[in-house]
């Protein structure tokens, strides 16, 4: 299964016409406010191009960078020019740091694409005991099963643009609450186009179940909210936000 090698090229084109991620900057920092935290260092795990590292830093935030896509790592050192930003090739589920984090942030999916509960213990369990300084926060998002089973679900999905073309051909395995994408690009490339594919596999880890995981991991408060707001999810919630310490 690949995870964002060849799609790199292209993940911003595409990222950028469904995600603000200015207005995703603006709500972590009314998180920290609601939350009265001010934390220095920040971590962004799953961090892919830099698309929260690098506003985040702008604001002043001295930023690390995780991400398992050397790819996309590559792509976020260019776009971080004159930014002092550090980004380490790692998978998260053994997440390894030099220090602590004010703050640990994990936004766009990113914990969907860890399949087994297992890691998903392990990595809250690293930032918990290892990572993240007393009353530091960490928050992440999740696509909800409702997004996975109902809006993409078994569903094929085309993109025709200027330059790239794409299918997106999904299945959704209810049983194993897996969904499984297959992707098919052709990007323009001088006079021709350049074929690549993709896998990718996300879970739809339910809200009770990541609570469990980050109590036993050492999380004693934990809230959720509907995203970019501070409403309660919702049962048709697509996108679901933690706020945890």
């Amino acid at each position: 299964m690949n995870t964002y090698s060849d799609m790199a090229q292209v993940y911003d084109e595409l990222m950028h016409k469904d995600i603000n991620y200015e207005a995703w900057a603006d709500y972590i920092e009314n998180l920290f406010d609601r939350y009265d935290v001010n934390p220095k260092l920040v971590c962004d795990l799953a961090c892919g191009t830099g698309n929260m590292t690098i506003p985040l830093a702008r604001r002043g935030y001295d930023m690390t960078g995780v991400d398992i896509s050397e790819e996309m790592l590559n792509i976020a050192r260019d776009k971080s020019d004159g930014l002092d930003i550090l980004f380490l090739n790692q998978n998260i589920t053994r997440l390894d740091l030099y220090g602590t984090m004010g703050a640990f942030i994990c936004m766009i999916d990113g914990l969907n694409y860890v399949l087994p509960a297992k890691g998903l213990f392990e990595l809250f369990r690293r930032i918990k005991t290892c990572f993240i300084d007393e009353g530091g926060l960490f928050i992440f998002d999740i696509s909800t099963e409702y997004k996975l089973k109902n809006i993409i679900g078994s569903n094929t999905f085309i993109h025709c643009g200027k330059d790239i073309f794409y299918s997106w051909q999904n299945r959704y395995f209810e049983k194993k609450r897996l969904s499984d994408m297959f992707l098919t690009f052709f990007v323009k490339d001088g006079s021709k186009y350049s074929r690549f594919e993709e896998r990718h596999l996300q879970r739809a880890h339910s809200e009770n179940e990541l609570k469990t995981l980050l109590k036993k991991a050492g999380f004693t408060m934990i809230d959720t909210y509907d995203a970019l707001t501070f409403a309660k999810p919702r049962n048709d919630s697509e996108r679901i936000v933690f706020v945890c310490r």
